[in-house]
């Protein structure tokens, strides 16, 4: 049995940007969603030249055992043709976007993924993501710091920590392999969509509008209602067995959206035995490529014959990538003027101009190195400064239970320490008084070592006049409660006197 697919893609730029960055592709055999990112032009023709290297692989000869293999490599493609555009145009420098890709081979999906675009499986009725966003807040998710609902509006959830980038660094991207299910629909997306609307609704519309195409238009009109801030760009593709896709109207026309489709990455037809349509053909990311298929036969499948990248005609290929990009946008209107690209020169013009070319990178990189040099030379120094400072400083404190005299500031900075004891005084702080012991404790602040030790000094000295008074008075207290009269004999002393008293003044009365 084999499975077809049934698909749709649709990309806008949103309500609030002024280009969209956002590029996508879906065909018989390949679903790819990339959001650029990188300033006003490099979003545009990052995900512009990662659509260019792929669209060669839709084609329904691959392995199964293969698949995921060329599909790492045609990515690895796409960061080298990123590369090179910045090395031509160090404007762009700082380009990226993310990738995340179906192949199609056989009865089994290779997939590949980079960054915070999302793949969504619909299998009886439940929804389940899954790609990982390769985003700062889903590392604070992984590692317990935060959970899903706050992810959600953490203030940094849009910072992306893999990319296909412009930079000479290999990150492989996360590759796996599953069974093209019949029944199954998938759903690729930017975070133009899942950043604004829930799973559930998006659940919501894919189990309940049954063609593609609406259900894409559906999606990207629910992410403006939203409010979405982002470009939005959906793929929305529906696995077939035989039966099915004999009574269903084959998606045969590959589907090219967002800036690839405004950069003049087309879909269009060759002669399948030229050279350059073979499925080995050595067509990169530095050339605009598009493809056709032979007319679909009765049963509704499309020919089975390799079908490869062509070259557009010559007068286009001659100028590369760049010029196309730059006619296409000139001719798109005003919101595609704002692309200025200039990716990738022709070879013949790179020979001619090397040295032009080659000398403003090599020395705006010796620049940047310089700069970065004389910051870290900078800094040593202003660090180095600041702790000899603080080796002038004194002050009082404890050290080993006594009272000691330290340089330096009672401060530290990770591991290090600003102070060092440089004189032990000898007198224990716990057998100072109370209020004593604290002000050590808390430190006493001196002008010089000599006003250190001077404060050390009268404040052992306040100490023991403190601690003196406390001592004499133990020898006082039995002649001083002796000469009170208890409570018991007061009382009675007083009554015998006064009875006395009344007795002598009435013996008077009666003399």
């Amino acid at each position: 049995m084999t499975v077809t697919l049934r698909y749709a893609a649709r990309s806008d730029v949103g309500l609030v940007r002024s280009n969209n960055q956002d590029s996508a592709y879906a065909g018989p055999n390949l679903l790819v969603v990339a959001d650029g990112m990188g300033g006003h032009a490099g979003g545009d023709v990052a995900s512009a030249l990662t659509i260019a290297a792929l669209v060669g692989l839709d084609r329904p000869d691959h392995s199964s055992d293969q698949s995921m293999s060329e599909l790492e490599r045609s990515i690895d493609r796409a960061r080298q043709d990123l590369v090179d555009a910045t090395t031509a145009d160090p404007d762009l420098a700082g380009m990226g976007t993310t990738v995340t890709a179906v192949l199609k081979s056989g009865n089994t999906l290779a997939m590949a993924h980079l960054g915070d675009s999302r793949a969504y499986l619909l299998r009886d009725g439940t929804l389940a993501q899954v790609t990982v966003d390769h985003t700062f807040v889903q590392h604070l998710v992984d590692t317990g710091r935060i959970t899903p609902d706050e992810a959600e509006t953490h203030p940094q959830r849009n910072v992306v920590m893999r990319v296909l980038g412009d930079f000479d660094l290999d990150l492989t991207p996360d590759l796996s392999i599953r069974e093209a299910v019949p029944g199954d629909r998938w759903m690729l997306c930017s975070d133009g969509l899942s950043g604004f609307v829930p799973d559930d609704e998006i659940a919501e519309v894919l189990i309940s509008v049954t063609a593609p195409q609406d259900a894409v238009e559906r999606l990207v009109s629910m992410s403006m209602r939203a409010g979405s801030t982002d470009n939005i760009t959906v793929v929305v593709a529906d696995v077939l067995d035989d039966a099915a896709a004999a009574t269903t109207a084959a998606t045969v026309t590959p589907e090219i959206v967002g800036s690839a489709a405004l950069a003049g990455v087309t879909a269009a037809g060759n002669d399948p035995q030229s050279p350059t349509s073979l499925p080995g053909s050595d067509i990169d990311g530095d050339t605009v490529t598009s493809f056709t298929r032979s007319a679909v036969p009765a049963g509704g499948q499309p020919a089975t014959s390799p079908v490869a990248v062509s070259v557009l005609p010559d007068a286009v290929a001659q100028d590369g990538l760049a010029n196309t990009l730059e006619q296409a946008m000139l001719a798109g209107g005003p919101d595609e003027e704002q692309y200025q690209p200039d990716v990738q020169p022709d070879e013949d013009d790179l020979d001619e101009d090397a040295a032009d070319e080659e000398t403003p990178p090599r020395r705006r990189a010796w620049l940047t190195v310089l700069g970065a040099l004389l910051l870290v030379i900078g800094l040593v120094l202003a660090g180095w400064g600041g702790y000899r400072w603080t080796q002038t400083q004194y002050y009082v404190g404890e050290s080993d239970g006594q009272v000691a005299v330290f340089r330096g500031i009672p401060a530290t900075a990770g591991p290090l320490t600003f102070s060092t004891a440089v004189e032990l005084t000898g007198t224990r702080v716990d057998e100072l008084p109370g209020f004593v012991a604290d002000r050590v404790h808390e430190t006493i602040r001196a002008t010089s070592l000599e006003d250190a030790r001077g404060r050390a000094d009268r404040l052992i000295e306040d100490a023991a006049e403190e601690t003196e008074p406390t001592s004499t008075p133990s020898q006082s207290p039995n002649p001083s409660t002796s000469d009170e009269p208890s409570g018991d004999s007061s009382p009675k002393g007083d009554s015998s006197s006064n009875d006395a008293s009344s007795s002598d003044a009435g013996q008077e009365n009666n003399g």
